[in-house]
């Protein structure tokens, strides 16, 4: 039996109810897999910063780096909580991406069953690529750091070599992992930037390139930003993995994310060298909270992902199957606008039912 200590934030907004539907669907994952799960506990989100004037303190991202084997994290944020500068505060990605050195934000985009995608003709499996963005550089390595007035602001977009090299060497290894794209079964890695007008695009996609001679069985192409946000709407059964700088991933995502039936539906694991946390890419949802409604389909496959890491194939599979089980047969249903039918419950009703009955 796996044993694994894992830390738990439950986030704020849906958050809470999110986390509670994947501990039952873990609980059940770990009976069928064999697996045992320690969980601790850390106070951290936008409730924790207007409690403590802190998203997360410093002693806890220090467990988090050290006495965990892993961290499953709800959505936080709430939109009242601001920092001086206007920003939002109790946000945990500049907290927990660059002090934990989770260098590589995962975003897999999978179209499931029983869930109709706003790209008219696809069916499930039609969409299945992994967006690898970098996520400790790039242009969001200006947060809190913008110089400028009430006239003009300037945020600096950084790109280093061994930073680019370190996330772009995880996406071929995560290209070498898949069975290629849906529709020619090629293992492909996608560089997306906009190398024709900023310098550190140009770097990063040299550094693609360089990369790329280590594997050659990989195909490895190049896309300008622009034209991959039209591709991945026009043809996206032709990725397999794409990789890009910090912003950029984080809107093609998204983007994404709405052709596969909403970003509710979405997984990510941000993972380092030394320490790796779990959750949706869609935010906390404070006005959905208690209102029977949240989609927790994003956190489970979050947990799929968590268990993925920690070596426990067996429970990750199983977890994925009983989504895709539940949602093909309804018993899980998701409405037009992402939401679910009947809330977290419901689902995490559906979807133990679904994995003690072997579907």
């Amino acid at each position: 039996m796996g044993r694994h200590r894992i830390a738990l934030i439950r986030g704020d907004g849906i958050g809470p109810e999110l986390m509670d539907a994947a501990l039952r669907v873990l609980d059940a994952a770990s009976e069928v897999g064999g697996v045992e799960l320690e969980y601790v506990e850390v106070d951290a989100g936008a409730d924790t910063y207007r409690r403590t004037g802190a998203g997360c303190s410093s002693a806890d991202v220090e467990r988090l780096r050290h006495e965990v084997d892993a961290t499953l994290k709800g959505p936080v944020g709430l939109p009242d909580m601001r920092l001086p500068d206007g920003t939002e505060a109790g946000l945990l990605g500049g907290i927990l991406r660059t002090g934990l050195d989770t260098y590589a934000n995962v975003r897999p985009v999978l179209l499931l069953p029983g869930v109709t995608s706003c790209l008219s003709g696809r069916k499930a499996g039609d969409i299945d690529y992994v967006i690898v963005r970098e996520n400790t550089e790039g242009l969001y390595a200006s947060r809190g750091k913008g110089v400028g007035n009430e006239w003009a602001v300037a945020d600096t977009l950084l790109a280093t070599r061994e930073g680019t090299l370190r996330v772009a060497r995880k996406a071929f290894e995560i290209a070498a992992g898949r069975d290629g794209a849906p529709g020619d079964g090629v293992r492909r890695v996608t560089c997306v930037d906009k190398s024709n007008v900023l310098r550190s695009h140009a770097l990063f996609r040299r550094l693609v390139t360089e990369v790329a001679e280590d594997w050659p069985g990989i195909e490895v192409e190049y896309l300008y930003a622009d034209a991959a946000a039209q591709a991945l709407v026009l043809r996206p059964e032709h990725f397999d993995v794409l990789v890009m700088e910090n912003f950029l991933g984080d809107v093609l995502s998204d983007l994404g994310g709405a052709t596969v039936g909403g970003i509710s539906l979405c997984p990510s694991g941000n993972v380092g060298a030394g320490a790796a946390y779990f959750e949706p890419i869609h935010g906390s949802a404070p006005s959905l909270a208690g209102r029977g409604v949240a989609n927790p389909v994003g956190q489970l496959l979050a947990a799929a992902m968590m268990l993925d890491h920690l070596g426990e194939h067996t429970a990750a599979v199983a977890v994925r199957s009983a989504v895709s089980a539940a949602l093909a047969d309804g018993t899980a249903r998701i409405e037009q606008d992402g939401s679910a039918r009947g809330g977290a419950d419901t689902v995490a009703d559906a979807v133990v039912t679904a994995l003690r009955a072997g579907r």
